[in-house]
Formats: structure tokens, C-alpha cells, sequence
């Protein structure tokens, strides 16, 4: 009598699936550039928003960190206003940090849990403690944003509806209710 094997699950088919190809596939040199241009003003547009965080990276001026995730690093250097720019190739990195979980879907799940991933440290202590500050402290004022474009009441009521899509997601992901400071909420 044989054995019947156990129904996989079509996200855990997803998931093998996305490993799969991220690690086959790379993405052009030139759009990886861009995409890491792109990060790099979005930081800095937060970081122009919350006066204490540009404060405390003035302090790390001139230092580097470099993110890394499976095949993709990101090295970035503070400028002496206190904002972000990509640090050349032969800078040395001062702190790395290295995030541990190589699943895409994992990753999803736990920023949805509103959890930090597990990462690996390595490095300037101190340069680690601010961004750890910054991690913690530093929302994106999604409202504001939006108010600029489509005006205060459609901001609100996009924003509203985003905490609303936001918390069903969490729910179905068996994760917990919203925390303070979720998506469109500032905190100084």
C-alpha cells in the first residue's frame, strides 16, 4: 500500500515558486541602480519630515551601512545634513546589516504582523542604535502625501480605507490588531 502524500498549499507553491526564480533571476544592472535611486529620495522625503531623525543622523555623518537581502545590497552613506545617499563601491560598510529570512512571503507576513524581520548586525554600534531609532520612531505620513496631490477630504478618506484594507489583511494573516503609529499616523 503506498503512501498518499500530503496536499501542498497553493502559498507554500507560490513561495517555492518565487524562490525559485529570484534566485535564477537577476534583475539589469541599470534598473537595480534606479531602483535603488528611487529608495534612497523616498528615505530621504520620510527623513525631511521627522526634524529629530535628520538631528540624529548629523551625528553619523560621513558613516555607512550596507543592507543586504539574498542577492540585493543597498550601501548607504549619511550626508552631513542628515540624509541618505548611495555610498560609493570601495567605501568601507561601518555596520551591515544583514536580513536573515531569504523568503519574500515571510518577510510579507512579518512586516503584516507589523513584526521587524530577523536581521543579522555587524559593526558600529552606536550607527546601529540610531537606525534602530529611526526603525522605530519614523512613519511615512501617507495622508499629508496624498493630501498634496488629491486634496485633505479624498486623503483622509484613501487613508481611512487603507488602515481599514491593512487591518483585514492582518486579520486574515492571523496576525494582530494595528498598532499605533500604522500606516498614515506621524509620530514625533
Amino acid at each position: 500500500m503506498g503512501t498518499m502524500a500530503t496536499p501542498q498549499s497553493p502559498f507554500s507553491f507560490l513561495a517555492n515558486l518565487a524562490e525559485s526564480i529570484g534566485t535564477t533571476l537577476q534583475p539589469p544592472a541599470w534598473l537595480v541602480h534606479e531602483g535603488q535611486h528611487r529608495i534612497v529620495l523616498f528615505l530621504n522625503h520620510v527623513l525631511m519630515q521627522e526634524p529629530e531623525a535628520t538631528s540624529r543622523l548629523v551625528r553619523q555623518k560621513g558613516q555607512v551601512a550596507l543592507l543586504q537581502w539574498r542577492m540585493f545590497s543597498l550601501r548607504l552613506a549619511v550626508t552631513p545634513a542628515g540624509l541618505l545617499e548611495i555610498a560609493e563601491a570601495h567605501q568601507p560598510a561601518d555596520l551591515t546589516l544583514t536580513v536573515q529570512d531569504s523568503s519574500p512571503f515571510t518577510l510579507a507576513q512579518t512586516a503584516l504582523r507589523g513584526d521587524k524581520p530577523a536581521i543579522q548586525i555587524a559593526g558600529d554600534v552606536q550607527l546601529a542604535a540610531e537606525i534602530n531609532w529611526l526603525v522605530d520612531h519614523v512613519r511615512w505620513d501617507v495622508e499629508e502625501d496624498l493630501a498634496r496631490v488629491v486634496g485633505d477630504v479624498p486623503a483622509h478618506t484613501l487613508a481611512q480605507l487603507g488602515r481599514r484594507v491593512a487591518q483585514a489583511v492582518r486579520q486574515f494573516s492571523g496576525g494582530r490588531a494595528p498598532v499605533a503609529g500604522a500606516v498614515g499616523e506621524h509620530h514625533a
